[in-house]
Order: C-alpha cells, then sequence, then structure tokens
C-alpha cells in the first residue's frame, strides 16, 4: 500500500455538529503509522449532556483546551498532506467544514477522502454492522472508543487493512465540498 493518508476522528460538544471537542490525526505513510496528534478543542459553546456522557469530555476540560483557529496553524499542514479518511468520513468532514465555516478560514474548496466505513461494508459484508467498534472487534485492532486520537489510530488501521484487501484505494475515492458540506455525487460514464 503506497501513498500518504490522514485518518483523523472528531469529537462533538452537542448535537449540532458544528463544532468539535476534540480532534484525533493519525498519519499514515506507504502502509505504516507515522505520527499521531490528538486534542481537545474549545468549541466556545454548550455542552450537551449526551455528548459529555459519550465522550467524557466537559466543558471545564475543554475551557483549557486551544479554540480550533489557534489549532488550525498546527493541524493544518497535518490534514494537507494527503487523501483524508475517517470512520463515517461524511460527519467528521461536516464537522471540519462547519468549523472552517464558523471561523471564517478558508482552507480549499473540497478534498479527497476515503470512509473506511464505507469499505468495510464492501469488502466485510458479512459483519452484523460496521460501526468502528465492530470493524475493530473484526481487526483486533484496540479501541478506547470515542477518544479522538484512539479513533482515528484505530481508523488507521482500518484503512491500512481495507487497502491491502482492495488493492487500490480508486474504487472508494470520493470528493467532499467543504464549502457546501457534502459529499459531491459520483458520476458514472456510460459505455459505448
Amino acid at each position: 500500500m503506497s501513498g500518504r493518508y490522514i485518518a483523523f476522528d472528531v469529537e462533538t460538544p452537542n448535537s449540532a455538529n458544528s463544532r468539535m471537542s476534540a480532534i484525533g490525526i493519525t498519519v499514515v505513510e506507504d502502509g505504516r503509522i507515522v505520527e499521531e496528534f490528538d486534542t481537545l478543542v474549545d468549541p466556545e459553546c454548550h455542552f450537551d449532556r449526551f455528548n459529555v456522557e459519550l465522550t467524557g469530555i466537559t466543558p471545564e476540560m475543554a475551557a483549557e483546551a486551544p479554540v480550533f483557529p489557534e489549532l488550525w496553524e498546527r493541524i493544518s499542514p497535518l490534514l494537507s498532506g494527503g487523501v483524508l479518511a475517517a470512520h463515517n468520513a461524511p460527519f467528521d468532514l461536516s464537522v471540519l467544514s462547519r468549523c472552517l465555516r464558523d471561523y471564517g478560514i478558508f482552507w480549499r474548496e473540497s478534498v479527497r477522502y476515503l470512509c473506511t466505513c464505507q469499505m468495510s461494508r464492501r469488502l466485510l459484508p458479512g459483519l452484523p454492522n460496521h460501526r468502528l467498534n465492530t470493524v475493530c472487534g473484526y481487526f483486533r485492532v484496540p479501541l478506547d472508543h470515542h477518544r479522538a486520537g484512539s479513533d482515528s489510530r484505530a481508523c488507521g488501521e482500518i484503512l491500512c487493512r481495507c487497502l491491502e484487501a482492495a488493492g487500490s484505494p480508486a474504487p472508494f475515492l470520493r470528493t467532499y465540498d467543504l464549502l457546501r458540506s457534502r459529499t459531491i455525487p459520483v458520476t458514472h460514464r456510460r459505455r459505448r
């Protein structure tokens, strides 16, 4: 498996899913994890009780963390260096897109991405579901679920295994429109 992929995961403070309270980034090069980064983020908004219980991240914990614009200077080079990947990627990309928009940060119009949830659906159709913890169990990948660093590392590990099985990322590559917060539909050319 050649290439550079950036597996990432975000946790959110509330049901609006427009801000992040944590981000984890795992860089995969040529089938190996070469760099990891994770941090809490001060979302500068309210926390829903559900999200606190799910992630364990409280408003007090996040208040000590950097706000997204400060963090962007650190994570932008990491995210810019390859194809993005996430488990249920449209969700994580939508949160990233909304954070960029809300803070008036222009990064780029669109990004190429892979979704390990979609990859596992196609490559492992016999699983009872394709949630991150289920796919991790199948591959025996350690997971401290809903911890952004652990989730991004697990996504990186799953990505390596899926790409090894698939042989090529091409059938799974998609494009996400960051300005409109949506996946750009794939158009299929008809053969003549």
